[in-house]
């Protein structure tokens, strides 16, 4: 195998550090996979929307494919506010206005699949 081909990879639960997000009180990012990682194409993030936290309204320069892992929180894409729940799945295209409100009493959970590369991220004033 050329040394330019990724080599499989496990990471253990234990390994992955979370931060908090800048953008955003009570949001926390762990990175699961990326290119630091060797993943090619892909990164594969978990988030955890802390119980009464919001993230403003922003967009980013790529997409987002997230699997709500826990709890219930709501997530607004272009106008339009939607609960969701475990086992939901949530498309938001590249540069599509978004926000999350958590109003429950529990910690909201989610994993979010995005390009690897730059994604910048535009916050945006509320109306």
């Amino acid at each position: 195998m050329p040394e330019s081909d990724p080599e499989p990879l496990i990471r253990r639960a234990d390994d992955i550090e979370y931060e908090p997000v800048d953008a955003a009180d009570g949001l926390q990012k762990g990175v699961l996979l990326s290119d630091d990682h060797g993943a090619p194409n892909f990164a594969i993030r978990r988030f955890v929307l802390e119980a009464g936290s919001t993230v403003p309204k922003h967009t980013n320069a790529v997409e987002h494919q997230q699997y709500v892992l826990e709890g219930e929180y709501v997530v607004g894409i272009d106008g339009d506010e939607r609960e969701v729940s475990a086992g939901d799945s949530i498309f938001v295209p590249a540069d599509t206005v978004h926000w999350y409100r958590n109003e429950s009493d529990r910690d909201g959970a989610f994993l979010c699949a995005v390009p690897n590369g730059d994604d910048e991220i535009d916050l945006l004033e509320d109306d």
